[in-house]
């Protein structure tokens, strides 16, 4: 199905007319107000051959509170590396974006917008360090009680998944609401606690969610 045309600058919010497909519409820009706009009703840019194109998957990947799994293999992993967040963000979307890891997808002009979305307090970053090697992180959009999942890497056994863990310890806070999006799920990710949620389900779901304070949790 074609994505249905957006003017520059512009971005129709009601869900109610999108087309039965993930990919919504195609076109408008990468502002900052764009962005954090298009999460809060559930949607996100991802560019296809050179084109800009916004994305609500019919089936959304959601790590929801209590669904997180933890191995041992992976508890032995946490134990092996070092963990931060927000220090090192440019490093780990560059890390997300390199054209040697299969379906790279993340172009200059959307690492330039995150990186600006970062400096304004929207986009972090967790990064897994061996020593003073970064061998993984992920990085996302914080909009109220909604991270909203961009990508993540690993260089090293369990990384990326360490990197998970120490989202959901932040992201977690007692007695907020909360939710993680992952965009789609995938083995990897559904092996960890992710799960589906058809596209009605994650709107209805983040509806409140997007419009609670910002929560301070990377410090």
């Amino acid at each position: 199905m074609t994505p249905r045309p957006l003017p520059r600058g512009v971005w129709d919010f009601d869900p109610a007319g999108w087309p039965p497909d993930d990919c919504v519409a195609a076109g408008a820009d990468l502002e900052p107000s764009t962005l954090v706009d298009a999460y809060k009703v559930g949607a996100f840019p991802m560019p296809v051959d050179g084109l800009l194109r916004w994305w609500s998957p019919m089936y959304r990947g959601v790590l929801r509170p209590g669904d997180l799994r933890i191995s041992r293999s992976l508890r032995r992993s946490m134990r092996r590396y070092q963990v931060t967040a927000d220090t090192a963000f440019e490093a780990v979307i560059d890390a997300c974006a390199d054209r040697a890891r299969p379906g790279a997808w993340i172009d200059d002009s959307i690492r330039d917008a995150y990186v600006r979305l970062h400096r304004l307090g929207w986009t972090h970053s967790v990064e897994v360090w061996d020593g003073p090697d970064l061998v993984g992180g992920l990085y996302g959009v914080a909009v109220g009680g909604l991270f909203a999942g961009e990508s993540m890497f690993h260089r090293a056994t369990d990384a990326s998944k360490v990197a998970l863990v120490e989202l959901v310890r932040r992201w977690s806070g007692p007695g907020e609401p909360w939710l993680i999006d992952t965009q789609w799920s995938t083995p990897h990710l559904a092996s960890l606690g992710v799960s589906e949620l058809p596209r009605i389900d994650y709107l209805s779901l983040i509806a409140d969610l997007v419009d609670r304070p910002p929560r301070d949790v990377w410090s």
